[in-house]
């Protein structure tokens, strides 16, 4: 009986020791996985390099980061919505993604998605617009009926479409002609 306990010996020796390396290769391979989803989510790389394509996504306010992600996985942005989801989260912009219509570009890292997702939305422009019952694209478009008053901001302007008084921008670039810039009189011939 003592070869028989030998052989039972061994083969509950040999199977204990396949069990040890099992549980090792399994908590290796998790630990390799787990430093590359981690790693990943600081340091994820676009999905192609150089000009990539621009891809039209929607967001509206019903949408969660998850959505979003997963819709950003399916028209081939980012490879993991789960990441993106952990990125946003980690990121100072969770809750804060706006709705609306954007142009993304498969060459972006995910945190330039971010930042063009959460980016406020110039409110001047649309406030411009409606105070003038002008649709937002037609101003400045010049070719619609009624749109007095709707003119580009000149380099005269301070930039926002209000006149600069002391034309001071006018002076330190005259414009093309070598005039003093295009300043247009305002409705009310001030």
């Amino acid at each position: 009986m003592d070869i028989k306990q030998l052989v039972v010996s061994v083969i509950e020796t040999v199977i204990k020791i396949a069990i040890g390396v099992f549980i090792v290769m399994f908590v290796f391979d998790a630990a390799v996985k787990a430093y590359d989803y981690g790693y990943r989510v600081f340091a994820e790389e676009p999905m192609t390099y150089g000009d990539g394509r621009t891809i039209s996504i929607s967001v509206t306010t019903e949408d969660s980061v998850k959505d979003v992600g997963e819709n950003l996985e399916e028209k081939g942005l980012i490879r993991d919505a789960n990441l993106f989801l952990i990125q946003v989260i980690l990121s100072e912009c969770y809750g804060k993604i706006n709705p609306g219509i954007y142009d993304l570009n498969t060459s972006m890292k995910t945190n330039e998605m971010i930042e063009i997702l959460t980016e406020e939305k110039e409110e001047e422009t649309e406030e411009k617009a409606s105070s003038d019952n002008v649709p937002i694209g037609a101003v400045g478009g010049g070719d619609t009926e009624g749109t007095q008053g709707t003119e580009e901001p000149s380099e005269a302007d301070g930039g926002d479409g209000t006149e600069n008084p002391e034309g001071d921008a006018g002076a330190e670039d005259p414009g093309e002609d070598g005039g003093e810039g295009n300043v247009q009189p305002d409705a009310a011939g001030e």
